[in-house]
């Protein structure tokens, strides 16, 4: 597990910065000069200014990755999985291939995967209005 998790973190990085890079780079100059004229330190500075900065583009991508939450990735999950680690490694997208592919429960199958999709919808829904009350930032 934390060889998944892990390798889930490096996978997303390179694109996560480019998108926090980019939030930053529209941040106004003149703020930070105006932070140290005032006397602030860098902690001071990413406080203040850099995470109200890139704050809706957080709230955005967390709404955007909650749409996805149950969504973990067939892919890597498979070809990690063995005899010895299948308990701890059965995931939604493993489980709906093992039954309705290898079993040819094709509707089972396609049943969890929409109750998958139903549920992911409903997180992106409820983590998009907490969004809106607490930010003021949301999809719609």
């Amino acid at each position: 597990m934390p060889l998944y998790v892990l390798s889930g973190i490096w996978q997303s990085m390179g694109w996560n910065s480019i998108i926090f890079i980019a939030a930053l780079s529209s941040v106004d100059t003149s703020l930070y000069d105006a932070c140290r004229i005032d006397g602030a330190n860098r902690f001071q500075t990413m406080l203040y200014i850099d995470f109200p900065a890139i704050l809706p583009t957080v709230i955005i991508l967390l709404i955007m990755n909650m749409g996805n939450i149950l969504n973990v990735g067939f892919d890597k999950i498979y070809l990690m999985q063995n005899s010895l680690n299948l308990g701890a490694s059965q995931v939604i997208s493993t489980y709906v291939y093992s039954v309705g592919i290898k079993s040819s429960q094709f509707s089972f199958g396609a049943a969890v995967g929409l109750f998958n999709t139903l549920i992911n919808f409903i997180f992106l829904m409820i983590t998009n209005q907490l969004a809106k009350r607490v930010t003021g930032t949301g999809l719609m």
